[in-house]
């Protein structure tokens, strides 16, 4: 998969890690005991402690790897907020997981005897507190799930809360209806996939081809719309009006270009592997009814309307198109890596961009929704920054959350965590921690907190909830 990564993966990587450099005002912290090595099939930990350690340990779960990639340990997201967290005291840790791509079956167990090893050569923290970016979010929300006794609180980041199943079934519903009105007859995959590479840049020439006439651009947007991917890409950009319906096709465009398409086309296919089957079904689902609930369906009535196509006809081929079907023994195998059941009685904060369309938004509604099924809503917040991006926060936002964590553990209290306070907290780091990393360099960047709520997310599945 390496010819298509330089071009294909680039604004990926600037969004989703900050390949920052340390700032030049920074003071030399305390001194950092570091261990690292291999865990026994063959993952790579890391461990930080720091010389004025408090006893308080942040266990790191990294992001999706892509399949074949490298893979090293990570013990934190960026390089300002590790000279924070290292500096006020935290110790740090986290492991690479034994493989890359969909590698859950791997990744709880590894984040499991990274702790285990910790206790060993620095000795056993005072409390634990799991974190973690995008599939590392998910993982985080494994772990507390799979291992409630070894953890205080979790701070999931732009996670993959809908869990596994109703992710990639969201996937399925975009792909679908990509293939069924823009590539019918080409060949194209949507699951089963034999060739990745060839399969994705399949689906790189329909979608530059649809880009290029109204009829194209209307059908890529109910596309994306079938999984509320929003209309905002380049995170210090300003969002598009609610009217500009071009604006936010041409940045779905580039959301399917350059981020989702390579998973939807390409990497289901190593999750495939994994799970020896098709893992998605769309039986059953009502694509009009999908559409009507998603947000994206005033625009797509508009950009059908401007581009003299019928919607209820494209609607009815869509729901008369044969479904696929999943393979019940590959659905068990995602269910197991990973649902959720809600079952959460630690403090959970969360934290998204309002714009990510890697990770949608929803999935804080899809979590939020289990969590309250089971009772237990007064242990989870939820907090959004209002940027496209995703996991596009500034190192002040972390940290911001990540203090009002803190206190919700110290105090027993949920405070300070509305979008004010929480700006107001990123304010106080100061310019050297309110930053951001772009391709020209890093550049200042207020903090962007705000009050949301999300619809709800369209294809929910948990162990709590089938479709």
């Amino acid at each position: 998969m390496r010819p298509m990564t330089k071009r294909t993966f680039f604004l990926l990587a600037v969004t989703t890690v900050f390949l920052l450099t340390v700032s030049g005002t920074a003071q030399a912290q305390a001194a950092v005991t570091t261990h690292s090595g291999s865990l026994a099939d063959g993952a790579t930990y890391l461990i930080e402690v720091p010389a004025n350690w408090n006893g308080t340990l942040f266990l790191y779960s990294h992001g999706y790897v892509i399949p074949g990639s490298a893979n090293p340990a990570r013990d934190v997201g960026d390089p300002f907020t590790r000279f924070f967290m290292l500096s006020s005291g935290y110790a740090l840790a986290g492991s690479s997981f034994a493989t890359t791509g969909w590698a859950v079956h791997e990744a709880l167990p590894d984040q499991i005897a990274v702790l285990d090893l910790f206790k060993l050569v620095v000795g056993v923290p005072k409390r634990t507190i799991a974190w973690g970016h995008s599939f590392g979010g998910l993982v985080t929300a494994g772990l507390i799930q799979r291992n409630p006794e070894r953890f205080e609180a979790a701070l999931p980041m732009c996670g993959v809360l809908s869990g596994g199943v109703a992710t990639w079934n969201t996937a399925l519903d975009g792909a679908f209806a990509f293939k069924t009105l823009l590539a019918p007859g080409t060949g194209l995959e949507v699951v089963n996939i034999a060739n990745p590479v060839a399969n994705f840049q399949l689906a790189e020439q329909v979608l530059a081809l649809a880009q290029a006439t109204p009829q194209g651009r209307a059908r890529i947007a109910l596309a994306g719309a079938l999984g509320d991917l929003p209309g905002w890409f380049t995170p210090l950009s300003a969002e598009p009006a609610a009217t500009d319906f071009a604006g936010q096709e041409m940045n779905q465009f580039l959301w399917d270009q350059q981020v989702d398409f390579p998973f939807a086309f390409a990497f289901r296919a190593e999750l495939e592997a994994r799970a020896q089957g098709n893992v998605s079904w769309n039986t059953g689902v009502d694509y009009r009814r999908q559409l009507n609930r998603s947000i994206g369906r005033e625009q797509v009535r508009a950009l059908y309307e401007q581009a003299g196509l019928d919607l209820d006809a494209d609607l009815k081929t869509l729901n008369e198109t044969a479904r696929i079907s999943a393979d019940p023994e590959a659905v068990k195998y995602l269910e197991r890596n990973i649902v959720f059941d809600g079952e959460i009685r630690i403090p959970v904060l969360t934290l998204h961009t309002k714009g990510d369309g890697l990770v949608v938004v929803q999935n804080e509604s899809a979590y939020k929704r289990v969590v309250d099924e089971a009772g237990h809503g007064e242990f989870l917040r939820r907090t959004f920054v209002d940027r496209a991006g995703h996991c596009a926060f500034t190192p002040a936002e972390t940290i911001a959350a990540v203090q009002a964590l803190i206190n919700r553990l110290d105090t027993g209290r949920w405070q300070d965590v509305d979008a004010t306070d929480l700006n107001n907290a990123a304010a106080a780091l100061g310019p050297g921690f309110n930053i951001f990393g772009t391709p020209q360099g890093v550049v200042p960047v207020p903090p962007a907190y705000i009050r949301f709520d999300p619809n709800r997310y369209l294809r929910p599945f948990d162990s709590l909830t089938e479709e």
